[in-house]
């Protein structure tokens, strides 16, 4: 069989590796850098990552949809960062990249009680219609 499982990381195009992690760290507290390698930097989210890639001319593409455990906080710190908001939970970098804000509480996406706790979101719970979307495709009790 061959099936999609996940994301391993997305790569976003910035054109200042520094100015986008100082960006990232006005967002929200205890920005955790896993590396960086020549033009890369790599930002952990738990158990996952975003590839922050530097290039000359970036090429801002699509959206990304950044999953936290308070997003009114969040997008109230992207409005005092500067970004440019284009919508209640959407704003973009100073590339032009589209973020959108998504509360861990309202995905299907879960993390273990172990990745939770350790990244000191321990009690953090998903929402009914999150639990009921889950419960449909069998994915919870």
């Amino acid at each position: 069989m061959a099936r999609l499982v996940g994301i391993n990381h997305v790569a976003v195009q910035v054109g200042d590796l520094d100015e986008m992690l100082a960006f990232l760290a006005k967002l929200v507290d205890d920005l955790q850098l896993r590396g960086r390698s020549g033009g890369m930097a790599f930002v952990d989210l738990g158990d996952q990552f975003i590839a922050l890639e530097r290039v000359a001319e970036p090429v801002a593409s699509g959206h990304y949809g950044l999953v936290v455990d308070d997003q009114d906080e969040v997008v109230r710190r992207a409005r005092d960062a500067g970004a440019r908001m284009i919508g209640g939970h959407d704003f973009l970098d100073p590339w032009g990249n589209h973020w959108q804000v998504v509360d861990y509480r309202d995905v299907q996406f879960t993390k273990t009680d172990r990745v939770l706790d350790s990244m000191g979101l321990d009690g953090l719970a998903k929402s009914e219609r999150a639990i009921a979307e889950l419960r449909a495709k069998g994915l919870a009790d």
